[in-house]
């Protein structure tokens, strides 16, 4: 018997993909098919074909500089709507930096260029006057600790009922003060995490998997394939903890 299979669509990556993003989609192609599930991988750039959002089961965008975020506004705003439709219909989604800022209203450059985001995460973004550079721990009330890096100038200012990703630990977060990180919605996540950030978050990965499949095959657990995939499962997840120990003790 054929395999389900789960589609995954990068958006924009030949223009937001830094300090390792794209690695987001390798590690969710590998658990998934850890999971026993193929994967095709597809890509989104400015001007494709919509059916690279519209065939997919999970949507991966990563950061990129002022500059990158300027080439593609013209086309995000084009896809805007098919974005939203497919957030609320519960299309899980990871948003990394770039592109977390652009899925609130707006972000504001240092120069003073209001670059429109798609309004999906209720929150605004200023460039700020310093970077905000470390090692960064959350604690998510969903996700437990999460770990990755953060390299950001941008201020972002969640809106009332706009909830958080989870609360800082170690590191900046969203504006600098070490209280909120990252935002969620429906089945969609925004953070300022690097590092790639499912390298170091399985329960993250595991948890845009799982809505993937439950929304495609009605499913609502992930088990291993078969005692090797349950066995190669349990070696990663060995090595992540490792990755993990080791970057919780770097100073910030």
């Amino acid at each position: 018997m054929a395999k389900q299979q789960l589609v995954i669509t990068q958006l924009y990556p030949s223009q937001m993909n830094i300090y390792g993003d794209n690695g987001n989609a390798q590690i969710i192609r590998r658990r998934a098919e850890l999971y026993g599930y193929q994967t095709k991988t597809m890509a989104y750039n400015s001007y494709d074909d919509i059916d690279a959002l519209t065939q997919a089961d999970l949507i991966l965008g990563g950061g990129g500089q002022d500059s990158g975020q300027r080439a593609i506004l013209k086309d995000l705003q084009r896809i805007r709507p098919t974005l939203l439709s497919l957030a609320e219909g519960k299309v899980p989604m990871l948003m990394i930096c770039g592109l977390y800022q652009l899925f609130g209203h707006y972000f504001t450059t240092r120069d003073g260029d209001k670059l429109d985001g798609i309004g999906l995460f209720d929150m605004v973004t200023v460039g700020g006057d310093r970077r905000l550079i470390g090692n960064a721990v959350v604690d998510s009330e969903e996700f437990g600790e999460l770990i990755g890096y953060e390299n950001h100038s941008g201020i972002t200012t969640l809106g009332d009922n706009q909830a958080s990703l989870g609360q800082v630990i170690q590191g900046y977060g969203n504006d600098g003060h070490g209280v909120d990180e990252g935002a969620v919605r429906y089945a969609a996540v925004g953070t300022y995490l690097h590092g790639p950030v499912l390298s170091k978050n399985p329960r993250l990965a595991d948890w845009l998997i799982m809505r993937a499949v439950e929304r495609k095959f009605g499913k609502t657990k992930l088990t291993p394939a078969d005692e090797t995939t349950r066995a190669e499962l349990a070696k990663l997840d060995r090595f992540i903890d490792r990755a993990r120990t080791v970057a919780k003790s770097r100073p910030q």
